[in-house]
């Protein structure tokens, strides 16, 4: 039998370790000096040391490794964890690529701040217009495309008839940042707005308004960089922002789903400087 200290000492186990495993029924000890409280553990007991090492450096879960030592090291049981353990280290490796692929592409942001003066901002008035509008809370921005389904299903039965220019679009009404829970309005543009209100889809009239407007050619992933370019300019030409930004769609995943190929005009409304600011 060997003390706790002993034991550590051969098992390449720390023995703050030891005593959580003791703790959570994972390795008790064989035998426990009831007078002195000192932990002592057999030789034998090395082996299942070294299988909970082994286990831990997969992966595993001290919980699902307590699983598998409970049903005697089962082969069925294994393979079970095992393959639930391969699914996860692959969802791992398609993150830290999708991470790769962000950091090549921001190491050229970060070495040349001049990039994001490359975005070109226009001031230009979107027009007056009829349009078909849904406007929701939903979970996160990744589920826009949540109501255009809607909006499509609700509007396409009535043969609605679509603008020469139809500017899809999505505007973004919450006043501060939300990582979710964000309330979004999608619209796209009619000849007339005489059609019924159906599943909270509405038909209006909007005003027309005066925007900085920047077209992005390509991914989202670029949006932190016109905005920056915005902000400047908007500092430049004596303007504020005058309402909540949108996005209009003039090339989006739903007619092509290579980023590579979206075309999308950031617009942000815009009026002159309140000098008193």
């Amino acid at each position: 039998m060997f003390q706790i200290g002993e034991f550590s000492k051969l098992a390449n186990v720390s023995i703050r370790s030891l005593r959580h495993y003791d703790k959570i029924g994972l390795l008790i000890p064989e035998k426990i000096n009831t007078e002195t409280n000192y932990r002592h553990y057999s030789a034998s007991q090395l082996q299942t040391i070294n299988k909970i090492q082994k286990l831990k450096e997969i992966g595993l879960s001290l919980s699902v490794i307590k699983e598998i030592l409970a049903s005697g090291s089962n082969t069925e049981t294994i393979q079970a964890h095992f393959a639930i353990r391969e699914l996860e280290l692959q969802e791992e490796l398609e993150t830290i690529k999708q991470q790769n692929l962000l950091l090549e592409s921001s190491l050229a942001v970060l070495k040349d701040d001049s990039a994001k003066l490359n975005y070109h901002v226009v001031q230009k008035e979107i027009p007056k217009r009829f349009v078909a509008s849904v406007r929701d809370t939903i979970p996160t921005f990744a589920n826009e495309g949540w109501l255009w389904e809607r909006l499509y299903k609700e509007i396409i039965p009535q043969q609605v008839q679509f603008s020469k220019e139809p500017y899809n679009m999505a505007i973004f009404h919450d006043e501060t940042y939300l990582d979710a829970n964000v309330d979004v309005e999608v619209q796209v543009a009619l000849k007339q707005s005489d059609y019924q209100a159906v599943n909270g889809v509405i038909f209006k009239e909007v005003p027309a308004e005066t925007v900085a407007s920047v077209i992005i050619n390509g991914s989202y992933e670029q949006m932190t960089a016109v905005t920056e370019t915005v902000a400047i300019w908007l500092e430049n030409h004596n303007y504020q922002l005058n309402g909540p930004m949108f996005n209009i769609y003039h090339v989006s995943i739903a007619t092509d789903p290579n980023p590579q190929n979206w075309v999308t005009e950031a617009c942000f409304p815009i009026k002159e400087q309140n000098n008193e600011i």
